[in-house]
């Protein structure tokens, strides 16, 4: 597997300007979803339905949501729910449990940590990781762009 593909609106934020990706090359925009975030699903526990609270107001005014979204996103807050409620199991009970065959890691453990990829993963998609901020930022147009200069 390669690496996904960045929305449209992450690779113009990260360009050089006027439609082009960072690397200079036109950037298909791809069809036109009305930009605007999706209604939050009422079933969302209270911590994803917190994270939601969180993170969309941001996405939304990079233009990064549609209302297509609405499930991807669902599912990245409910990834973070489990992951803080497995979080806080492994505070109040330890890394560990007694077992017959004796000192044993806490089975929520794993949990935590699929729990963990799996924010990581849907975090990429909409730009929430720490490397995707950073290239952001270098991509961040301040209007002072030399376009003589290639490495700008």
């Amino acid at each position: 597997m390669g690496r996904t593909a960045q929305p449209a609106a992450l690779k113009l934020l990260k360009g050089r300007g006027d439609g082009k990706d960072s690397a200079g090359r036109p950037v298909n925009v791809g069809p036109a979803f009305t930009r605007e975030p999706p209604a939050a699903p009422a079933w969302l526990s209270p911590e994803a339905a917190a994270e939601w609270d969180r993170v969309v107001p941001g996405l939304a005014d990079l233009g990064l949501l549609k209302p297509e979204d609405r499930a991807a996103l669902a599912s990245y807050c409910e990834a973070w729910s489990v992951f803080v409620e497995a979080t806080q199991v492994l505070k109040t009970e330890g890394l560990t449990i007694e077992a017959k065959q004796g000192l044993l890691p806490h089975p929520v453990v794993g949990i935590q940590r699929a729990a963990g990829r799996e924010v990581r993963a849907w975090a990429a998609h909409f730009g929430l990781t720490p490397s995707t901020e950073q290239a952001l930022a270098r991509g961040a147009d301040d209007g002072k762009a030399d376009e003589d200069n290639p490495f700008a």
